[in-house]
């Protein structure tokens, strides 16, 4: 009679933590409760409880694998693992993948990284200023006889801004959080020169790059002050683009940028304007 009771009796089930537990769902093998013997009764839930089910549901794509405890033996728990070794739900081991996409990096030690941080920070942000600013020209003067002239020190900058885009990551630099305004205030800065003529144009493009050459020079002999040989690469680039700025302000010259409006005074004011945006661009 008790072996009978035992056949029909409801199962038990038991979660992780517990000492035996049940095994539930249709198959041959028997579970052992007790003194009660006998296949186990099919669950409800498809033998897996509630806490279990929503793991299921939330583990990544990929084979399941049993973990075990330290030194592979004892009591383990069931991660769902990726095919990229990345758990579900716990954390990673030491040796795990991390989610961080990677990125090419140089070595930062031994760098002084406030100087490089304000270097590069504010370098970003000149480069996305000269940018927008020859882009407010080319929706102006974009068609004129200068379109080309203006398109050509454009594709330029945008290859300086896409290299400090590189080293701001390499070097784990952040932007400054002014870009949003010098999105705009550089845009407004090459459409309202443009708005005065080529000349003006012109001018201002002699304004901006004789600030950005004399800056370049300045953070040269900072890093050459610091060390040479250790930022080796660094003052490479920035000779580079240092050049190239003095290009594009001799090309402002000769296309007449003197004979602008009012020139000493527009030069003087963009460049004032120029010193406060690198100031700013360094700190913040």
């Amino acid at each position: 009679m008790e072996v009978a009771a035992a056949a029909v009796a409801p199962a038990v089930r038991r979660w992780p933590g517990q000492r035996r537990p049940l095994r539930c769902g249709a198959g041959t093998g028997s579970a052992r409760l007790g003194s009660r013997a006998g296949p186990p009764p099919p669950c409800q839930d498809g033998g897996r409880g509630p806490r279990t089910a929503a793991r299921a549901r939330l583990r990544p794509l990929g084979p399941a694998r049993l973990a075990r405890g330290p030194g592979g033996g004892g009591r383990g728990r069931v991660t769902f693992v990726s095919p990229a070794g990345l758990r579900g739900r716990w954390p990673l081991p030491a040796g795990g993948v991390s989610l961080r996409r990677c990125s090419t990096r140089v070595t930062l030690e031994g760098i002084n990284k406030p100087v490089i941080d304000r270097i590069l920070r504010v370098d970003h942000a000149g480069e996305y200023g000269a940018n927008r600013i020859y882009a407010g020209q080319m929706a102006v003067l974009g068609r004129s006889s200068v379109g080309p002239i203006i398109q050509q020190m454009c594709n330029q900058e945008k290859d300086h801004l896409k290299k400090f885009n590189e080293l701001m990551i390499a070097y784990r630099v952040r932007p400054t959080v002014l870009l949003p305004f010098w999105n705009v205030a550089g845009f407004v800065l090459g459409a309202g020169s443009a708005l005065l003529g080529k000349k003006g144009a012109m001018a201002c493009t002699v304004a901006v790059e004789e600030s950005i050459s004399d800056h370049y020079n300045s953070q040269i002999r900072t890093l050459m002050e610091e060390d040479p040989e250790k930022y080796k690469e660094l003052l490479q680039i920035i000779k580079q683009f240092r050049d190239d700025e003095r290009e594009h302000h001799d090309i402002g010259l000769e296309h007449d940028a003197e004979g602008a409006p009012a020139y000493t005074v527009l030069k003087t004011a963009i460049q004032i304007g120029c010193k406060a945006a690198i100031f700013l661009s360094e700190r913040i």
